[in-house]
């Protein structure tokens, strides 16, 4: 592989606590090796739609720019979950929506902008992107990001942590109001099909039923566990996961379009109102959606983020290739991205985790 001399970083996908730190990782341990850093706006956008930037797509990172991001939130370059450009929405002659295949257009902007290798951050989607790029050519590593933690071969992912630190806060929370009011409250949570924020938040909190994707729930089941419980403590604490289903069921889906994940949401008000119709009492619902992304990084994630960003350039510097960093403690090592994307990291069903939720007497509504 030709001598490395200018990189570039981009972030796609939802936003996560941790990026920025990333990007200072990442970005520090670049220049120290003597390379340009470049970023890229919004995911690929700011390379193949460029003119759509009047500041230019791309971002000149430098020791001063990145200086003070590490506890904020978000992104400096900004980020998207819409616009696959391997199948990007456009309207055709008859006015309909069909996905094209623009990734040529982003090679052609790296050949312009002479950049010789990209650090792509994001989970499964967008690293299933950077993997189809780098077999068209480009240098590639990935730096596995996700609050859902649902990405294969590394055994967590930043912004996993914060995510749960701030459900379980919330959580704790509303149990002085359930308890003063004597209600159920059902608290969804994001995870999409995993359940990983919901099982580590919900037994965090003392939640008395926890309802994931991996575990098919009975409504029936878990009104006739939650109406004893009220009965002996006087109010109820129930986390939904987004993708959580009921038997014979399949997951709320709000809305899918064409170039992007279909947008999950739903299953909380529906349980709320079943539970309250076969309990007769009264149940509130609360949404934490996308506070859940925002703020600024635990400790555990800005450490996390910095040591992946340092390793994906670690990585580059040794020659390696289509890898994604991944922590398998005490180390960072490299997994292929083939396999980091090949599958879903879902909650064991038999793991500690749940073991030790189900001898606690937390309902899974089997």
């Amino acid at each position: 592989m030709k001598e490395i001399k200018k990189i570039a970083i981009n972030t796609g996908g939802g936003d996560a606590p941790g990026l920025n730190a990333v990007i200072k990782g990442a970005t520090i341990s670049a220049l120290n090796n003597g390379w340009e850093v470049v970023g890229i706006r919004d995911g690929y956008n700011g390379i193949f739609l460029e003119e759509n930037y009047p500041q230019g797509g791309l971002m000149n990172l430098t020791r001063e720019r990145v200086a003070d991001i590490t506890p904020l939130g978000g992104t400096i370059l900004g980020t998207t979950n819409r616009g696959n450009p391997f199948a990007y929405p456009m309207k055709n002659e008859k006015g309909e929506i069909v996905e094209i295949d623009r990734s040529d257009e982003i090679m052609e902007g790296f050949r312009e902008n002479n950049i010789d290798a990209l650090i792509a951050i994001g989970g499964d989607g967008s690293l299933s992107m950077a993997n189809k790029i780098c077999k068209k050519g480009m240098r590639v590593v990935g730096v596995p990001k996700t609050i859902d933690n649902d990405l294969d071969k590394t055994v967590i992912t930043f912004g996993f942590d914060t995510a749960v630190s701030f459900a379980t806060e919330s959580i704790d929370r509303l149990h002085s109001t359930a308890q003063a009011h004597g209600r159920i409250m059902v608290v969804e949570v994001m995870g999409r099909y995993a359940g990983w924020i919901a099982l580590n938040s919900g037994i965090s909190a003392s939640a008395d039923a926890i309802l994931i994707p991996e575990i098919p729930y009975d409504i029936e089941k878990v009104s006739a566990c939650l109406k004893k419980i009220r009965s002996e403590k006087g109010y109820a604490i129930v986390v939904v996961a987004e993708g959580a289903k009921p038997k014979d069921g399949n997951v709320f889906v709000v809305e899918k379009q064409a170039g992007r994940a279909e947008r999950l949401g739903g299953v909380g008000e529906k349980v709320t109102s079943d539970i309250q119709y076969l309990t007769g009492i009264e149940t509130r619902s609360v949404i934490l959606g996308h506070l859940l992304r925002g703020g600024s990084p635990t400790t555990f994630d800005r450490l996390l983020s910095l040591r992946f960003g340092a390793a994906a350039v670690r990585a580059l510097a040794a020659g390696e290739n289509g890898i994604m960093v991944a922590l398998a403690p005490p180390t960072v090592n490299y997994v292929p991205l083939e396999q980091a994307t090949n599958r879903m990291k879902c909650v064991p069903v038999d793991s500690d985790t749940v073991m030790t939720a189900r001898e606690l007497g937390i309902c899974f509504g089997e």
